[in-house]
């Protein structure tokens, strides 16, 4: 970057580095020299190795979306990007000044995400379309064979990434309830728990804004289900039960009371609501909620997770209980790594339907990071079963 000189970065990080507490963090600078710093805790072992001082610059300036871009550009390199990302969670309070960035980088997320990136319903098209219109087939490559897209749930630990997610789909059908039942989808993906309930007799209507999605899903379900390319605002008709898997971290903040008062208005008094979504922990979540990140700026655009208090509170106030919480965190970070693995698998297959190497990268620490998060219990997943008050 040019306006700090290197000796003053080396200087600073090292001496950040030798605060570590937790893990082993072997930390490889420009110019070869090796550092070793082990924390009094046990922890990840991770290696950290930097092709140029400005890594740390932009670090310092942007957080972990200056990590990402230069991940991606390959300015630096990692043996293990979740180990060390896990590290780098598990020190944060010695590592603050290079996770979240300046004021600078605070100021432009509240503008962006408060006026270009806001989930209205066109811009909620153009924000989910930004992650999942990639393609199909780059999708098709990686995810198992249900094209699922969200937490499995490991009842066995051995389990198979299409068996595991099965049985979360299981798992939700049992919380909606017995007998056949009108279920409304809300985000309903490739279609694989509107598959799930369509086998045990349910009448499935699925909504999702993504063209490439709905077009899939209606392929694959034909007249088994009614799929709708649809925004939740716009669904009219009552429903016995209403699902929601990992799509209201997309909703936004400022529009989390209507996708709430939707719920409430779309599901009968009597029937169950079951909403799976990713949270960040009570105690991070107000400082989360004013800067940005790397998911946020780069793969869920307008994108924001609650905090699981912050989300009872949003379901409360629309005349919605909670009625069951049940929380898999663990899961989740064993669905990232499974992802991550296929993804590398399957590259020669993604290159060959033209992506290029920045593509993977991005990917690759995207998934890496996310793993680390869950690892450490800064965020968790859990499956929210809401009734009328």
């Amino acid at each position: 970057m040019g306006l700090i000189p290197s000796s003053l970065i080396e200087r600073r990080w090292l001496d950040a580095i030798r605060r570590i507490e937790v893990g082993v963090l072997t930390f490889v600078a420009p110019n070869g020299e090796v550092h070793v710093v082990t924390g009094e805790k046990p922890g990840p072992r991770a290696q950290f190795l930097i092709k140029s001082w400005d890594v740390l610059a932009r670090a310092m300036a942007r957080g972990d979306i200056g990590l990402g871009e230069d991940y991606i550009a390959g300015a630096w390199e990692s043996e293990d990007v979740e180990a060390l990302f896990s590290l780098f969670l598990l020190n944060i309070e010695q590592l603050e000044g290079y996770a979240h960035g300046g004021l600078l980088s605070r100021l432009g997320f509240v503008l962006l995400n408060t006026v270009a990136r806001r989930n209205s319903e066109s811009g909620s098209r153009r924000n989910i379309e930004a992650h999942y219109d990639v393609g199909n087939d780059f999708y098709a490559l990686w995810l198992d064979e249900t094209m699922t897209y969200s937490s499995a749930l490991f009842r066995n630990p051995d389990a198979a990434l299409g068996d595991a997610q099965r049985a979360k789909y299981a798992r939700i059908l049992e919380k909606v309830g017995g007998g056949p039942a009108r279920i409304l989808e809300v985000g309903c993906g490739w279609g694989g728990f509107a598959e799930a309930a369509c086998e045990r007799s349910h009448e499935v209507t699925g909504i999702t804004i993504s063209p490439s999605q709905h077009a899939f899903a209606r392929n694959r379900l034909g007249a088994k289900a009614d799929i709708r390319l649809e925004d939740y605002r716009n669904t009219k008709g009552a429903f016995d039960a209403i699902v929601s898997i990992e799509m209201f971290e997309a909703v936004g903040e400022r529009y989390w009371p209507r996708y709430f008062q939707t719920l409430g208005e779309r599901l009968k008094r009597g029937g169950r609501a079951v909403v799976q979504t990713i949270t960040v922990h009570d105690d991070v979540f107000p400082g989360y909620r004013t800067r940005s990140d790397f998911i946020r700026h780069y793969v869920f655009p307008g994108g924001m997770l609650p905090s699981l208090t912050r989300f009872r509170e949003e379901a409360e106030h629309a005349g919605l209980k909670v009625r069951d919480v049940f929380s898999f965190g663990q899961d989740y970070a064993k669905t990232l790594r499974a992802w991550s693995n296929r993804q590398v698998e399957a590259q020669a297959k993604i290159r060959a339907l033209g992506y290029d190497d920045p593509f993977l990268r991005n990917w690759h620490f995207y998934l890496g990071i996310c793993a680390a998060a869950f690892a450490v219990g800064r965020t968790d997943v859990h499956q929210v079963e809401l009734v009328h008050a």
